[in-house]
Order: structure tokens, then C-alpha cells, then sequence
């Protein structure tokens, strides 16, 4: 156990990061350390028996441990809804068919959104083999005809478990029982997985979370995994190989700034911590800021709008958590905005970043496809400001056509636009074209 804490304080070293952080066995020596550790006594990183060692290790676990997640599942950012902002561990068959139904009426399937994911309290036990049970009072029909119900509509079907031994609400967990779950997951017809990390005391997530991957790569359905690790072992440095999407936080709450004591924070300060993140992100691979608060009545309308400009500049995953039975039109108007949209699903994968901080004002910046930019001008404080627009920082040569993404119209051009005039806690979200 020694040697495991030494090795990990090497694989924390610059000098080993630099040469594989972006290797594709990057997450694999990671599973197997232990295996190094084994041999750390014989390492010298400067000798050329050192060097063959570490290739015959690599070798050695790439050949036997490959986390083999299914390909192509998510090009773009995932689209969906989820329970648990609302909902909580108030679940139940009749509210997920009720949501699969608004999806259709409301509009949010032509929009793109298409995962309806029963988060935490779906499960109650498992059977004498093993097997994951549904809360029969609550899901009657069983999960199968509930995912059944929801393919009908043209949707798909999500739900969670957690790498501990048991979930956030102490329901059964899935560590020690990967395939037995996805197994029965394929055989329900699910096709996309929330992994939560409650209970974890003691175990690695590395192994977890890959073993979790293994096991759902070979259920014989293609199934999202999405990993729920809330960002503590820095899955976007390890998971490319592993997950779908991870997350890069604690749980979001529905507030600008707020902090819990238990981990939960508000929307900006997520956003903060997805500075520099930018690097690990692109098809297939997404930063998960957590799911969207917009519509469940803490914050503004202006805040809202901010909070769901962002996730769209971040190329994050758009999972709504309200009611979307029960919508105003203020709701409906962010969620639905397909220019919005737009930017989140453009097709070049590129997750948005800082590229101007002058404490209440900054400038973030998306490159789209076709040499088009989604720019964010964000002011943080509470009044109402007036800034320059700072064109060049976004990094395009002449002038573009600037497009109000929330206005849905062309406003002028950037040539002509040298100041930006921004209400308190709000944004400006612009398409600049060609």
C-alpha cells in the first residue's frame, strides 16, 4: 500500500502527466496502478531500463484493461431531461410518461432535446440473483414498458445508478454488480446511464467508472454513459476512453452564486470552475457542468437567459430539470431557442472559453463551423453598465455580422458596434457571421 501512495503522488508529477495525460492509455495505467506499484522499487525515470519497463507495462494493460465505451453516441452535446432539479426522489411511472407526453406537445423534441432520465428512488432492491428491482408501487408497469412508452414517442429513455454501494438516497448501488446492471439495463431498452458517486468510501474511480464502461459496452446496446463523479478525481484529465460526459462539479442549485454546505453551488461559480477545461472536450467527450435550473422559480428571467447562454457557450449537455409540464412562455422562450441551440450542437465540438476577464466584465468565445464565433458578453454586477466591445479579442480578422441570438435578429455589424450596453446579471449572446 505504500508503493500505491508513492505512485500516485508520480503520476501527480509534471514530468509523467507531460508525456501521457493525452495518451490514450492515459486512463488504463491509471486502472493498473497498482500494478505498477509492484515495481516502483526498480523505477528510475532517467535509466533505459526504466524506460523499457514502463513500455512493457503499458503494453501490458493496454493489452489486458481497455475501457471500450460505445462510439458515436454523442457527436454533439447531449439533449434531455431529468428529474431530479424538480423532482427529487419524488418519482413515479405516471409523471415520466406525463413528461415524455409535454416533450412532444411542448415542442422540445422538434427543438432536439430527446434522453427523458429517471434520476435517484426509480429502484427498491434487487432478487435473489442479483438483479436490480424496480419500486413496484411506483412504477407498476416496470421499467421496461415505461422505456417502451417512451420510444413510442420518438424519445429515448435514461436512468441512474451509482458506482457506491449505494446511491445518494440509499437505494441499492451497482458496485460489485456492472454487469449484472447493464445487462438488465440493455434488457429494459435503456439507452443512456447517470453514474453517481455516493458511497464511495474506498473505492477508486477509475475502476469503477471503467468497469461500469466495460460492462455497458458489452450489453449489446449502444447506452450514454454519463458519469456523475462531480469532478474530484478530474475525470476530463482520464475519462475520454471511459465516458460519454463527466462531471465537472458538485450539484448545481437553483441560484446566481450560491454555496451549500454539502457541496451544491450556483451557476456562476460552475462556470468559473470550467475555466481551462476547454482542452478536454470535443465530440464524444463532454465537460458536464450538471443539468439546467432554468424555469424553477429562484432566479430572474434575465438569469435564467445568462445561466442557458452559457451551457450553450460551454458545449455543455442541455438536460432541463423543471416542469415541463407547467411552463410560462419566459421558460419556454429559453429552452426552446434554437439559436441558442444551435451553438451548443454545431458540429466542430468546440466548448467555449474565457478570452476577456475585467472582474464584472468578460467575454467568452465559441469558434463554429464555417468560420463563424459565438460570442457571450457578460456582465456580472447587478447594475446596468455600458462596455466596449473589444472585437479583436475574439480573434477574427475584418468585420462579421452580428447576429442577437435573443432578439433572433441581425443587429449591425462589428465594425459598427464599438461599445455594449449590458442589464445587471445578464448577457448579450451573439452569432457573428460571414
Amino acid at each position: 500500500m505504500e508503493y500505491l501512495k508513492i505512485i500516485d503522488k508520480r503520476f501527480d508529477s509534471f514530468k509523467f502527466n507531460k508525456i501521457f495525460k493525452h495518451c490514450p492509455v492515459y486512463s488504463i495505467i491509471l486502472y493498473n496502478k497498482h500494478i505498477v506499484a509492484n515495481f516502483y522499487h526498480t523505477i528510475n525515470f532517467n535509466s533505459l531500463k526504466m524506460k523499457k519497463l514502463i513500455f512493457l507495462v503499458i503494453l501490458f494493460v493496454t493489452l489486458t484493461t481497455y475501457a471500450q465505451k460505445t462510439p458515436n453516441l454523442v457527436p454533439t452535446p447531449p439533449m434531455g431531461w431529468n428529474s431530479w432539479n424538480k423532482f427529487g426522489c419524488d418519482v413515479n411511472e405516471k409523471l415520466i410518461r406525463e413528461m415524455a407526453d409535454a416533450f412532444v406537445v411542448n415542442g422540445f423534441k422538434d427543438a432536439g432535446y430527446e434522453y427523458i432520465v429517471i434520476d435517484d428512488c426509480w429502484q427498491i432492491a434487487r432478487d435473489s440473483k442479483g438483479k436490480i428491482v424496480a419500486d413496484s408501487t411506483r412504477f407498476p408497469s416496470g421499467i421496461k414498458a415505461l422505456a417502451d412508452y417512451i420510444h413510442s414517442k420518438g424519445l429515448k429513455f435514461g436512468i441512474y445508478s451509482c458506482a457506491g454501494i449505494r446511491t445518494c438516497q440509499e437505494r441499492p448501488g451497482s458496485n460489485g454488480y456492472e454487469v449484472i446492471d447493464a445487462n438488465t439495463y440493455a434488457e429494459w431498452g435503456v439507452d443512456y446511464l447517470k453514474y453517481d458517486w455516493c458511497n464511495s468510501a474506498g473505492i477508486d474511480p477509475v475502476k469503477a467508472y471503467t468497469d461500469m464502461s466495460n460492462a455497458l459496452s458489452k450489453s449489446g446496446r449502444p447506452i450514454v454513459f454519463s458519469m456523475c463523479e462531480w469532478g474530484n478525481s478530474r475525470p476530463f484529465t482520464w475519462a475520454q476512453n471511459v465516458g460519454n460526459l463527466w462531471r465537472t462539479t458538485g450539484d448545481i442549485q437553483d441560484c446566481w452564486d450560491c454555496k451549500k454546505d454539502w457541496g451544491g453551488m450556483g451557476w456562476t461559480t460552475i462556470l468559473d470552475m470550467q475555466v481551462g477545461l476547454e482542452k478536454y472536450a470535443g465530440p464524444g467527450h463532454w465537460n458536464d457542468p450538471d443539468m439546467l435550473e432554468v424555469g424553477n422559480g429562484n432566479m430572474k428571467y434575465n438569469e435564467y437567459i445568462a445561466h442557458f447562454s452559457f451551457w450553450c457557450m460551454l458545449a455543455s449537455p442541455l438536460m432541463a430539470g423543471n416542469d415541463i409540464r407547467n411552463m410560462n412562455d419566459s421558460t419556454k422562450n429559453i429552452l426552446l431557442n434554437k439559436d441558442a441551440i444551435a451553438v451548443n450542437q454545431d458540429k466542430l465540438g468546440i466548448q467555449g472559453k474565457k478570452i476577456y476577464d475585467d472582474g464584472d466584465f468578460e467575454i467568452w468565445s465559441k469558434p463554429l463551423d464555417h468560420g463563424d464565433f459565438a460570442v457571450i458578453f457578460f456582465n456580472r454586477n447587478e447594475k446596468k453598465y455600458d462596455f466596449p466591445a473589444l472585437w479583436e479579442k475574439v480573434g477574427f480578422k475584418g468585420s462579421k455580422k452580428v447576429f442577437d441570438i435573443w432578439q433572433h435578429k441581425m443587429i449591425g455589424t462589428t465594425k459598427e458596434m464599438k461599445k455594449v450596453s449590458i442589464e445587471g446579471h445578464s448577457v448579450l449572446f451573439f452569432y457573428l457571421k460571414n
